[in-house]
């Protein structure tokens, strides 16, 4: 079996502009970025900087106007949209500000449903999604539906969701953005830890200082461009 790419996302050259009105937007111009293996990269940027753009490019889910798109060593930048859909189904793990759970599933249903989509028998991926669960605390709430959860029970099967089907790569846009203080550290570093311990590159939005801090590197978004804010070391 070959060794798998060090670097999970690697993009080159992203440039992304929109037409309003009769006037050419330039959101992001030019943007080079590679993350690791392992690594945990925290994306800054004030509203309206271009995040959330800039994710859904690296995650396959928008067309830069220009630009390269790398995944695990795949050049995604000129597939269809069924190797794209792919791609994302097996590559990539996404955890949202709010959570998106099916409300008339349990949290195991709802961790399990990645690998239900791939093709998975019940059975395992039932098994794989409870290990995560129960990692994460949820041990007693497997058969809880959304409603029954706390807001940070909900965010960590969320969690489990994006991590079950072991991605090289997880987006994560205000991850803990919709929790309380308490809470969001809680379920942030466990968020940290696991993407470590599975070695998953993770480039993670949030306006938050001070978990951008407890990252490995930082990086800004200002005019469309992209700076190394600082080390985290």
């Amino acid at each position: 079996m070959s060794e798998r790419p060090r670097i999970v996302l690697e993009l080159k050259g992203i440039r992304r502009t929109f037409r309003q009105g009769g006037v050419t937007l330039e959101v992001l111009r030019g943007i080079d970025l590679a993350v690791q293996r392992g690594e945990t990269v925290a994306l800054l940027g004030p509203s309206g900087s271009g995040k959330s753009t800039l994710l859904h490019i690296a995650g396959l889910l928008e067309k830069p106007s220009e630009g390269q798109v790398i995944i695990a060593g795949q050049d995604c930048t000129r597939m269809g949209e069924h190797q794209r859909t792919l791609t994302r189904r097996h590559r990539i793990g996404f955890v949202y500000q709010f959570h998106h759970l099916l409300p008339e599933f349990s949290a195991l249903e709802n961790a399990a449903m990645p690998l239900r989509i791939r093709g998975e028998k019940e059975k395992p991926a039932k098994h794989l999604a409870s290990d995560i669960l129960k990692d994460l605390g949820l041990m007693d709430r497997l058969d809880h539906r959304p409603a029954r959860l706390s807001g940070g029970e909900q965010q960590r099967v969320a969690i489990a969701r994006a991590l079950v089907g072991k991605p090289d790569l997880l987006l994560a846009d205000e991850p803990t953005g919709n929790l309380d203080e308490k809470t969001a550290e809680t379920v942030f570093g466990e968020l940290v830890a696991m993407v470590r311990n599975f070695g998953i590159g993770a480039l993670i939005a949030t306006h938050n200082i001070d978990m951008a801090k407890r990252m490995d590197r930082i990086v800004a978004l200002h005019e469309g461009r992209l700076y190394t804010a600082a080390s985290t070391e």
